[in-house]
């Protein structure tokens, strides 16, 4: 099995954020963490991002940062470029962690902690 190089996108204190490092570590796995909140959110990586996953999953529509903006500015979101800018001047209204899964000269993205997907894609399913 080749273990994929991954990259963690996340904020530092996100419980879920946690809950993955977590299950990494136990895993065994290196990886690398990006903290938005420190690094701010990579436009390049974003752009993919929205292109692997699409803009709609990149959105935490049920995070604490989406309830405090504004209904007009909820209801401009409505594609990807407008996903962008919202996402670039909030990164806490990214839905977390991002992960991209980087094995030969494929990348796979996802977004959440789901330990069932991951375990496939550390053996090559999925």
């Amino acid at each position: 099995m080749i273990t994929p190089d991954i990259t963690l996108y996340g904020i530092s204190n996100c419980d879920t954020v946690k809950k993955a490092r977590a299950w990494l570590s136990a895993q065994g796995l290196e990886y690398q963490f990006h903290d938005f909140k420190k690094h701010g959110v990579p436009a390049d990586r974003l752009t993919q991002w929205m292109a692997a996953v699409g803009w709609e999953k990149l959105v935490n529509r049920q995070g604490t940062t989406w309830r405090k903006l504004d209904t007009a500015t909820q209801a401009a979101v409505c594609d990807a470029a407008s996903a962008n800018a919202l996402l670039q001047a909030h990164a806490s209204a990214i839905k977390r962690p991002v992960v991209e899964w980087r094995r030969s000269a494929e990348t796979r993205t996802t977004v959440g902690f789901d330990a069932a997907l991951w375990t496939q894609l550390l053996h090559g399913a999925g």
